[in-house]
């Protein structure tokens, strides 16, 4: 008898491990190889919980269940607690029990949820691969109370080999998940270059992205977040086909410790769904955040460090090694969200050195043809006047020369001032002398301050040198004074430059369409068009003070 046992052990152990290598499918395997055990082994009822490492359970195969198990859908393999899942939390169920009273069934009994089939206990048994604990295998029969120590050592041995196939499956799946999602993240990666490509603003980036992440990634839900003057806002998300774009209402006091803490992190984070809620909850959107099992956050290190963003995506997944693999690849994929930001900087670089250069060229053609046309005019005028002022009487034409020349040394005036304007001279010896330099050539006394040091960018410089520029053109023609004063300030983060009088005041009165509105126009733009902003106060009794605000880059040391 102890040897047909123990030939009957091996061919169990044998039929086992041949249903376990049948498939990469865990729930198909799982369900086959209970079957199978309970089969050869004489039992009429098992089912299998896996456990992850937070401790939540979840029935991913039974076989056979009595009725009052299957009630509602299973909920009462799905919903409460049990003592052998208890101990296996505790880490006190190392190896297979021989008999624990089913808690469940005992539920069952007491409130009246259907036949159990006489199953009142059944052995527990862990599952394990090394020292990964993986869940739990329990088997039962109708009046059985005890398990002989060679049934719990049959039903050890086919729990490791369960746990073996398990670990196997689990790698597996990992990468073919990691496969799959570098295979995506090579197609997202030409589809934002070309996007970038076609994209004049970079404004437009955080809209492309998410838009690119829902068409090649199964993330039901992502969402580009950044900081700005201390607050998170969401510059774009997505969520089930529709994207929303700058959300004006910055996250609550929780979502933005939550950021703090991915942006504190460097890599990326898990979140759990209940986290995903707390961010993004307050928005009222057209879906359920109970939809979404788990989150990934990653930073965005821009180079502006006081101005992370932030990239979140959602995912159904339970599995964390599935999690661990979209968060490899999330932080690959938001290298290339920040080569694509700097390759729009690079690219509105070079459209503004291209502007530029047509500018000077512009200045060259303009100081070579009309300026000297403007210049000869004068000549000829003062000439011809001259003439006939020294007639006797004085030439009636002479009055006439007289307003030519006039007319034509204001026009001279105007095209040197535009030729500047178009190719400015004098930033070599910096924005501040730059600027006293045009304003004594409009026939103003400037007064220049600066606070702070630093190098800028050439752009920022040129951008600054326009509004000044247009700013003091302003104070000549409609401030009736001849003084001006400039400050410019630098901290850290932005460049500050200012341009006041104490002239007549009324900048913001003046007509949309008058010529004076359109220079406070193009400074306004200008401003913007450098992401920063532009302020006009004006007084009539205190003049016009004109501010620009510009950020600044993150100067590395």
């Amino acid at each position: 008898m102890p040897e047909e046992a123990g030939m009957q052990e091996m061919v169990t152990l044998k039929t086992i491990a041949e249903t376990l290598n049948t498939s990469n499918d865990l729930s198909l395997m799982l369900d086959t190889v209970v079957g199978k055990l309970l089969e050869l082994t004489g039992l009429t009822a098992g089912w299998l919980f896996l456990i992850d490492e937070r401790g939540e359970y979840a029935c991913v195969s039974d076989y056979n269940l009595p009725p009052a198990l299957i009630r509602n859908d299973k909920e009462p393999m799905r919903t409460g607690t049990c003592w052998c899942i208890n101990r296996f939390r505790d880490g006190r169920l190392q190896h297979a029990v021989n008999i624990i009273n089913c808690k469940r069934l005992e539920d069952a009994v007491e409130f009246k949820w259907g036949d159990t089939q006489d199953i009142t206990h059944h052995a527990t048994v862990p599952l394990r691969s090394g020292e990964r604990m993986l869940g739990l295998l329990n088997v039962a029969a109708p009046g059985k109370e005890v398990f002989s120590d060679s049934e719990l050592a049959l039903l050890q041995a086919v729990a490791y080999q369960i746990g073996s196939a398990m670990e196997r499956m689990r790698l597996y799946r990992a990468e073919q998940r990691r496969a799959e999602l570098y295979a995506r993240l090579g197609d997202f990666g030409t589809a934002l270059s070309l996007a970038i490509n076609e994209c004049t603003e970079s404004n437009a980036l955080p809209d492309t992205v998410v838009r690119l992440l829902g068409k090649h990634f199964d993330w039901p839900f992502a969402a580009l977040v950044q900081q700005t003057n201390s607050t998170f806002h969401i510059h774009a998300m997505y969520a089930h086909g529709e994207v929303w774009t700058d959300t004006p209402d910055p996250l609550s006091l929780e979502g933005t410790r939550l950021m703090d803490r991915i942006v504190d992190h460097y890599r990326a984070a898990i979140l759990s769904a209940d986290e995903l809620a707390e961010i993004f909850g307050q928005f009222r959107l057209e879906f359920q955040w109970g939809e979404f099992a788990s989150g990934v956050g990653v930073p965005l290190p821009y180079h502006a460090p006081e101005e992370p963003g932030v990239l979140i995506v959602g995912t159904e997944s339970r599995s964390l090694d599935l999690i661990r693999a979209d968060k490899e690849v999330l932080e690959a994929l938001a290298e290339h969200i920040i080569a694509s930001r700097e390759s729009l900087k690079l690219a509105d670089h070079r459209r503004e050195l291209a502007r530029l250069e047509e500018r000077n060229r512009l200045a060259r053609d303009l100081h070579d043809s009309v300026n000297q046309i403007l210049f000869s005019l004068s000549l000829t005028a003062k000439g011809a006047e001259s003439m006939l002022s020294g007639s006797e009487p004085v030439h009636p034409a002479a009055e006439v020369m007289r307003d030519i020349r006039a007319l034509s040394q204001e026009a001279l005036k105007e095209m040197r001032a535009l030729i500047m304007q178009l190719r400015p001279s004098g930033l070599e010896a910096g924005l501040v002398s730059a600027l006293q330099e045009y304003g004594a050539k409009q026939g103003l006394q400037v007064i220049a301050d600066r606070k702070g040091m630093r190098s800028i960018p050439r752009f920022i410089e040129e951008g600054l040198w326009r509004i000044g520029q247009e700013a003091l053109n302003n104070i000549r023609k409609h401030a009736g004074v001849s003084s001006a004063c400039i400050q410019l300030e630098f901290s850290e983060r932005e460049a500050k430059l200012t341009i006041s009088d104490r002239g007549k005041g009324g900048a913001k009165r003046r007509m949309p369409s008058s010529e004076s509105s359109l220079g406070l126009s193009i400074m306004r733009e200008r401003a913007q068009s450098l992401g920063g902003k532009l302020n006009i106060w004006s007084s009539s009794r205190k003049g016009t003070t004109v501010t620009a605000v510009i950020p600044l880059p993150y100067e590395s040391e």
